[in-house]
């Protein structure tokens, strides 16, 4: 415990962010760290309390969040580098883009501001790699044994890089020209500076990971090809379907999946190929999000930089209360109203409802019709009803589905291996082993449309898995 009362003593300090009117000129990230010394402060309030929901119940991958804490409050940053990467592969990753559950998880929010767990997380990351401290972990010796790993988002990484200092010979097949995933290709750069990312593949790649990008497999290679050249393979391709709208309309010119419109920003961002890809600019336009998650924040974020003129955003279900409802107590992830900050740089939001269908010109979106509706509870659970005379038109000139996904694309690679699925159509696995004994799978390609940090700790129990296989 770094100082005795200091959750009394000091009150949590939130990070700052870049001031709106500047950041909406550029895609730079907007975050404003801490002082060393503010740091300090915040690392003093945790209370090293007996049991530590934080680390318990909140974090994915169980990182000592007590402990390094207290080595932040005494100034020893190298160890806290060393203990924060025993448990999390990527933490300048999640210190910039996780939710922080295990805030919500913290014993002083019970009745008070949690621990800034996840900035101090931040920190410490970003000191590791100023001081030079995160270097490459080669394997002690090698096992002549090669694994593929299908996709290069969070979860095939940290697959990755656990088998490969595990000793094996270890390959990334990538379908995008850059290694990333969602990491590159789903997240503005203005959360997650695409940099910071070729920072730690650098790492990986000195620890005798391959890369090989611009790869389909099940389209460009095939399944016979790769059970040739492999020992193993393991799927994280994340779950790629995207839920679709379907209404009249659906078929207009600029109704875009969230993703689709994301990825062409972050190619332009990242000075990448745009060959093949829908050239869709947000400028001067009417824009209407449809969803009210993360991926629609980050659909209104860059809709904002590239001078949208109007944006809404939609959301099927109820506005959510200030605070924590009586059935949703400490330390569960907590329903309340959340602004992002996205949603600061401005857009209207509207909650409780549907759309019922899209109107155009020719072959251009033109309008989105839609009506409020009320969540009913039954026997058979929560039923959607639409209420009458609460119609309304809004103008648009680009739509964009930000409703989620539902699955693991099937096409290609899933289907190829005739892989069992479960009842929502991700792959079906047994200690992250599929019905195809060689084929290993984890990530969203197992639990569907989830958070970076449990991708993160599923990639690591596939390695420890295909590993044990292997031997």
């Amino acid at each position: 415990m770094g100082e005795s009362g200091g959750f009394l003593k000091y009150a949590r300090v939130d990070i700052g962010h870049r001031p709106v009117d500047e950041r909406v000129h550029d895609f730079k990230e907007i975050d404003l760290p801490l002082s060393p010394e503010a740091l300090r402060e915040q690392a003093a309030r945790c209370m090293n309390c007996g049991i530590p929901f934080c680390q318990g119940s909140g974090c994915p991958v169980v990182n000592c969040i007590p402990d390094f804490n207290d080595l932040v409050y005494h100034g020893r940053w190298e160890e806290a580098c060393s203990l924060l990467h025993r448990t999390n592969n990527f933490p300048e990753i999640t210190g910039r883009v996780c939710p922080a559950p295990c805030e919500n998880s913290c014993t002083l929010n019970v009745n008070d501001d949690p621990v800034l767990i996840k900035h101090i997380e931040y920190q410490i990351v970003e000191k590791g790699f100023q001081e030079g401290w995160i270097v490459p972990q080669k394997p002690r010796a090698k096992t002549g044994k090669r694994v593929a790993v299908i996709g290069s988002g969070p979860a095939g990484l940290a697959a990755a890089q656990g088998l490969a200092r595990a000793g094996h010979d270890v390959v990334v097949i990538e379908k995008d020209e850059r290694p990333g995933g969602l990491l590159r290709y789903g997240i503005p750069d203005f959360k997650l500076d695409k940099g910071i990312i070729d920072r730690r593949l650098a790492q990986l790649e000195a620890e005798g990971v391959e890369f090989q990008c611009g790869v389909a497999a099940g389209e460009d290679i095939s399944v016979r090809y790769l059970r040739k050249r492999f020992d193993a393979m393991c799927l994280t391709m994340g779950a790629g379907q995207p839920r679709d709208l379907s209404v009249p309309g659906r078929g207009f010119d600029n109704v875009l999946y969230a993703m689709d419109y994301l990825t062409v920003q972050n190619k332009i961002c990242g000075g990448e190929s745009l060959e093949g890809c829908n050239l869709v600019s947000a400028k001067d336009k009417v824009v209407i999000v449809v969803g009210g998650g993360d991926t629609g924040s980050d659909c209104v974020g860059t809709a904002r930089r590239q001078g949208a003129k109007k944006i809404y955003q939609l959301e099927i279900l109820p506005e959510p209360p200030e605070q924590r409802p009586p059935d949703n107590p400490w330390p569960t992830w907590p329903r309340i109203m959340r602004t992002s900050s996205s949603q600061e740089e401005g857009c209207e939001r509207r909650w409780s409802v549907m759309t019922k269908s899209l109107g155009g010109a020719d072959v251009h979106v033109t309008e989105l019709n839609g009506c409020e509706v009320e969540w009913v509870q039954s026997s058979k659970g929560w039923k959607i009803k639409e209420l009458p005379g609460t119609e309304f038109t809004l103008k648009a000139d680009l739509v964009l589905l930000a409703m989620g996904f539902v699955h693991v694309t099937h096409a290609g690679l899933v289907d190829n291996l005739g892989l069992q699925l479960d009842e929502k159509g991700n792959v079906l696995v047994n200690n992250y082993q599929t019905s195809e004994p060689w084929v290993f799978a984890a990530g969203d390609t197992v639990r569907g449309a989830s958070l970076v940090v449990h991708a993160i700790r599923s990639g690591q129990e596939a390695a420890v898995a295909v590993d044990r296989w292997l031997r």
